[in-house]
C-alpha cells in the first residue's frame, strides 16, 4: 500500500460515518471493477429478499429474465 492511501486511511477513522460508509462503496465498487466480483451490501441483500417476498413477478418469470440477459 502506497504512503498516501495510508495516510487517508488513518485519518478516514475521524470522518462521520456515512462517510466512512459512501468511502466503503467506492472502494467496493472499485474492487468489483477489478475483480468482476461485486458483494452486495446489507441494504442490497434486504432490498433483493423484500422483492421476493413482494410476489410481484413469479420465481418463473423472474428467473426467465435472467436467463434472457444471461445473468443466471
Amino acid at each position: 500500500m502506497n504512503e498516501s492511501t495510508k495516510e487517508i486511511l488513518h485519518r478516514v477513522e475521524s470522518w462521520p460515518q456515512e462517510d466512512q460508509e459512501e468511502l466503503a462503496e467506492m472502494a467496493q465498487a472499485i474492487e468489483a471493477r477489478r475483480t468482476g466480483v461485486y458483494r452486495l451490501n446489507s441494504d442490497e441483500k434486504a432490498a433483493i429478499e423484500s422483492a421476493r417476498r413482494s410476489k410481484i413477478a413469479s420465481h418463473e418469470k423472474v428467473s426467465s429474465f435472467w436467463k434472457r440477459y444471461g445473468i443466471a
